[in-house]
C-alpha cells in the first residue's frame, strides 16, 4: 500500500522489484485490496494553483435544524457546488466542513456568501485560509 501511495502509476514490476517479491504477489495484493474496496480509486493529484486554482480555504459550516432539509442533504447539495473540494460531516460546535479552492479569496468569498450561505439548512459559517499546505493527500 505504501508504495502505491508514493506513486500509484508504478508498476507491478517496479514494486515488485523494490520489494524482491514476485510481481504475481504484488498484482494479487493490488486486486484483493481494490475487492475489499482499501483501495477505493487511483486517481491524480493536479496541481491547482496551475489550474488557476491557488487559494485554499476551509470552510466550517453550522447546520440549522429547523428545515425541511437534513444535515446530510445539506451536505450533499454543498458537494456539488464549483470549488467544493472536500465535505465531511463532523462533531463539535460545527456540523460540516469543507475544503475549498477558488483563484482567488473574493471568489472564495463568493461561494460563501452568494452560495452556501443562502442555501436553507446553513446557520452559520467560519471561514479559515490556508497559508501554506505542508502535507496534502
Amino acid at each position: 500500500m505504501n508504495e502505491l501511495e508514493k506513486d500509484s502509476r508504478r508498476s507491478t514490476k517496479s514494486i515488485a522489484k523494490d520489494l524482491n517479491i514476485p510481481r504475481a504477489t504484488v498484482h494479487e495484493r493490488i486486486r484483493r485490496m481494490t475487492e475489499r474496496g482499501i483501495i477505493k480509486g487511483f486517481t491524480v493529484v493536479p496541481d491547482f494553483g496551475k489550474l488557476g486554482e491557488p487559494v485554499t480555504a476551509f470552510i466550517l459550516v453550522s447546520f440549522l435544524a429547523n428545515n425541511n432539509i437534513s444535515q446530510r442533504e445539506l451536505a450533499d447539495k454543498i458537494s456539488r457546488l464549483d470549488g467544493v473540494h472536500e465535505v465531511h460531516l463532523i462533531s463539535g460546535e460545527h456540523d460540516i466542513l469543507l475544503k475549498v479552492r477558488g483563484e482567488s479569496m473574493e471568489r472564495i468569498g463568493d461561494l460563501v456568501i452568494d452560495k452556501i450561505r443562502q442555501m436553507d439548512g446553513v446557520g452559520r459559517t467560519l471561514t479559515c485560509t490556508c497559508f501554506a499546505t505542508v502535507k496534502d493527500e
